[in-house]
């Protein structure tokens, strides 16, 4: 008798110590990420790599419907059947007393909770079990044989199942900072301690990342092209083989990018608001500025989207260079999202949250000649403020670009030769996000 009372106080000492550990694991994490999921996010909208065309075609912010009105749903009926199956228990419990199940029986009936296994990533045709780390290869398959060039495809697989990240950079072949951004990320991975899959593409338009060109060498923009087709151009052909065969494993997409035609980009996201589960992706990226962009067909972004996967587009600096600040902008807030998505478990120190830009505009320029700026990338400008010069070497003629509205400079031109209605400056302007 005294030993059953023993082993009694034993389990229950074990229990109770267990429990408590559970409970005072997540405790630091869920006092930082309640602290950031409250603040007031702001919303802007924005273009995708900077074109005119695609700020036509992006969509404002829809709001959301009123709540304060509705009426509050009826209780459903019960109909007589239920109420016969929840009167019976207790006039059973009136006529007889139930006997009470021993406390080692209880205990015997529990089974042990059956935790979920990692699975192999099956990708390319390779098989890649949990744990491990390796280096794969795409090919398009759009050359002679022999003469296909095959593109490094990194792949980690954690150790514990969770979701598949996909980061896809140098759409654009000139653009350079994401490949760097990738590299560090990849590699900065432990397998063993990694919850679900990343997969990194740092080169996708291998073509022209070796040219030092945008395009790809039939002169078409690839990320104009998704999901592509096995009969169309040969970006078609390419953005079809890239989709199928990496893409459709993501559960989440973040494409990398740089400005284009030599101008930067403050390091910021390109999202669709509108989409409920895209919105809710956009929290985890720390220190992050959102520009609110539904983007256009052909975009890998708005393509992924439209197959179910929540996708986002990273813009970090310009072109044809490496940007040590706007790099280490993109590895940190790709850590923050693997963080919120539980796929990592690191002591992350979150920063202030950074705007969402709904309002935005470009200023451009009035006259023809050489472009000096006054400001600088991430600036807050005031109306009529001047924000740079257009000089006219010939006559010396000065010509100032001045802001027409408050806000920040969220994009802007390097100094260059220009041409009267040249794209110099972009000013993005904070505004609440309806509903929220």
């Amino acid at each position: 008798m005294p030993y059953r009372w023993l082993t009694h106080l034993f389990r229950a000492g074990l229990i109770s110590t267990f429990c408590g550990s559970l409970v005072a694991l997540p405790a630091a994490h869920a006092e930082q990420t309640a602290e950031s999921d409250t603040q007031e996010v702001l919303v802007a909208e924005l273009a995708e790599d900077e074109s005119v065309e695609d700020v036509e075609h992006s969509e404002p912010l829809r709001p959301s419907e009123p709540k304060d009105n509705e009426p509050a749903p009826a209780p459903a009926e019960t109909s007589a059947e239920e109420k016969s199956a929840k009167e019976a228990p207790e006039q059973a419990d009136a006529a007889e007393p139930q006997e009470p199940v021993a406390e080692d029986q209880s205990e015997q009936t529990k089974q042990p909770e059956q935790q979920e296994e990692a699975s192999s990533l099956e990708m390319l045709g390779a098989n890649v079990p949990p744990g491990t780390a390796t280096r794969l290869s795409w090919s398009p398959a759009i050359q002679g044989a022999g003469l296909s060039q095959p593109t490094p495809v990194l792949v980690v697989n954690g150790a514990k199942p969770g979701p598949t990240l996909c980061l896809t950079g140098a759409v654009h072949g000139d653009e350079l900072n994401g490949i760097e951004i990738i590299r560090r990320t990849m590699y900065d991975l432990e397998p063993n301690k990694l919850s679900g899959s990343v997969v990194g593409v740092p080169i996708v338009n291998l073509p022209g990342f070796q040219q030092g060109s945008r395009y790809l060498p039939d002169r078409r923009d690839l990320n104009r092209h998704f999901p592509g087709s096995t009969h169309g151009s040969l970006a078609d052909r390419i953005a079809h083989s890239l989709f199928e065969s990496v893409i459709r494993h993501c559960d989440m997409l973040v494409d990398i990018h740089t400005g284009s035609l030599k101008r930067t980009n403050l390091p910021q996201l390109r999202a669709d608001m509108n989409n409920p589960d895209v919105a809710e992706l956009t929290r985890g990226f720390d220190r992050m500025a959102v520009v609110h962009s539904t983007g256009s067909p052909g975009m890998l972004r708005y393509a992924a989207i439209e197959a179910g996967i929540r996708a986002v587009t990273m813009e970090a600096g310009e072109s044809l260079r490496i940007q040590e600040h706007q790099i280490k902008a993109g590895v940190n807030s790709l850590t923050s999202l693997m963080d919120k998505e539980g796929m990592i478990s690191r002591m992350f120190v979150w920063g202030d949250p950074e705007p969402v830009y709904y309002d935005s505009e470009w200023v451009r320029a009035e006259h023809g000649g050489i472009l000096f700026s006054e400001i600088k990338l991430g600036a807050k400008v005031g109306e009529g403020e001047i924000l740079g010069y257009v000089s006219d070497p010939i006559t010396n003629e000065q010509h100032p670009i001045r802001a027409r509205i408050d806000g920040r400079i969220i994009g802007m031109a390097v100094d260059q030769v220009v041409m009267a209605g040249f794209a110099a400056y972009h000013v993005g302007t904070e505004a609440e996000v309806p509903g929220e």
